[in-house]
């Protein structure tokens, strides 16, 4: 009934709808600073003489703090407001970004990217838990498919910047022209959203296993979908890390071409994906509460033979390879995280997050990027580094196909309300 009151409220909408565009602007920065290096990662490979295992470990490093810092911000989250939180996380990263074009050596630049990963954990973790006491149980695939759709778009931005400014201006200068607007949007939203009440827009029952920590473990709804949502992340922290590099390597393409490729198809597989996943998440959820499970399970199982003909096929179908596989792959933007969101009641939504950011990092893009740099090294082929992605990838729909039978049962889905004594 709340939910259904705070829809009909103009103000309430209104503020929502505010709250919804400076997060999603804060987050498509978050992803912007986040792969600038990968877009000039060549460069600074040069000037630090650093191996592939080094410069995935970059990335692994941010992962590491990143995942570490989740269970005390998880539980700020659960007890304090997150306007505040989400402000000071978003300083932080900036600060970090700006600092990055500073340093002078590798170690520095290590120690560097990690201190990042302390602000973004904290925005990764507030900002789906503030939107979900906006919108209820039925909405949050179709608002969070437009929150994540600044992933592959910043991730896009984040790769030109890197590669176009890097190529002709250095590489130093992409982080200065990155770590100004996260401050300006943060301010904006300190100054201009309400927080709303914890757990003003859900609907579902906040029961033992969705709403107490004791009850927590026995959470299948939650436990799959941070599985599955890991062995994802595992697949696109590899794959996002050494895009670039494996276009100048593979197909020959200079800095400046393979950001712009990786950047272009990034962007617009991440437009079409994350738009069409949230179409067909919300449709399918309508119909059937296990909607938004099983599209990505079947999303991430035909991704497969599309990043094996990129990785391991002849170079004339590369570009149409890697642009099937990422569209594929980023239909998981909302229905995913919706999964995750759904599957938990307010009273814990921000310690279930934490949980989850540990879990899906330290079991994927923590150390994905290591590894596939590792095998690299030592099988002399990036080629064969990539192809742990596809083992990651068919994991992921095992999981997932087996998490829709713990799905919670949605009000609105049509199955549920047949299957209900009022009808």
């Amino acid at each position: 009934m709340t939910a259904h009151l705070q829809r009909a409220n103009p103000s309430a909408a209104q503020t929502a709808g505010i709250a919804l565009f400076l997060l999603t602007c804060l987050n498509l920065f978050n992803f912007i600073d986040r792969y600038v290096l990968p877009g000039v990662q060549p460069l600074v490979q040069k000037e630090f003489h650093a191996n592939d295992a080094q410069m995935g470990l970059l990335t692994s490093a941010f992962f590491f703090t990143y995942m570490i810092a989740a269970p005390l911000t998880g539980w700020l989250g659960d007890r304090f407001p997150r306007r505040p939180l989400i402000v000071a996380g978003t300083l932080l990263w900036s600060a970090a970004t700006l600092f990055t074009a500073t340093v002078h050596s590798y170690d520095t630049l290590l120690f560097r990217h990690a201190i990042v990963g302390i602000g973004e954990a904290t925005f990764s973790i507030y900002a789906p838990a503030l939107l979900a006491d906006y919108y209820p149980e039925i909405d949050r695939n179709r608002v969070l498919s437009i929150f994540y759709i600044t992933i592959p778009v910043g991730a896009a931005l984040g790769y030109l910047m890197g590669g176009v400014l890097g190529q002709y201006y250095g590489w130093r200068m992409p982080f200065y022209v990155a770590a100004a607007p996260g401050v300006l949007i943060a301010a904006a939203f300190w100054f201009f959203v309400k927080e709303p009440a914890r757990g003003a827009a859900d609907e579902l029952a906040p029961t033992i296993n969705r709403a107490t920590i004791s009850g927590f473990a026995h959470n299948p709804a939650f436990w799959t979908a941070t599985l599955g949502m890991a062995m994802w992340t595992f697949t696109v922290g590899g794959i996002s890390t050494f895009l670039p590099t494996f276009f100048v390597r593979f197909a020959g393409y200079s800095l400046a071409s393979a950001g712009l490729i990786s950047g272009a198809i990034t962007a617009i597989d991440g437009l079409l994906g994350t738009v069409a996943g949230g179409w067909l998440g919300q449709r399918w959820l309508r119909k059937n509460h296990r909607g938004l499970y099983l599209l990505s399970a079947w999303s991430m199982l035909i991704a497969i033979p599309a990043a094996a003909a990129a990785i391991f096929g002849p170079r004339s179908l590369l570009i149409p390879a890697v642009f099937l596989a990422e569209f594929l792959l980023f239909l998981n933007n909302g229905p995913l995280n919706a999964c995750l969101v759904n599957s938990v009641a307010a009273p814990i939504r921000s310690t279930a997050l934490a949980i989850n950011l540990f879990m899906i990092h330290g079991l994927g893009d923590a150390f994905s990027p290591r590894l596939i740099g590792h095998i690299s090294d030592r099988t002399s082929s990036l080629r064969i580094g990539l192809g742990a992605t596809l083992v990651s990838l068919a994991i992921a729909s095992l999981i997932l196909f087996t998490g829709s039978h713990f799905a919670p049962l949605l009000p609105e889905s049509e199955d549920t309300r047949q299957l209900s004594p009022i009808h």
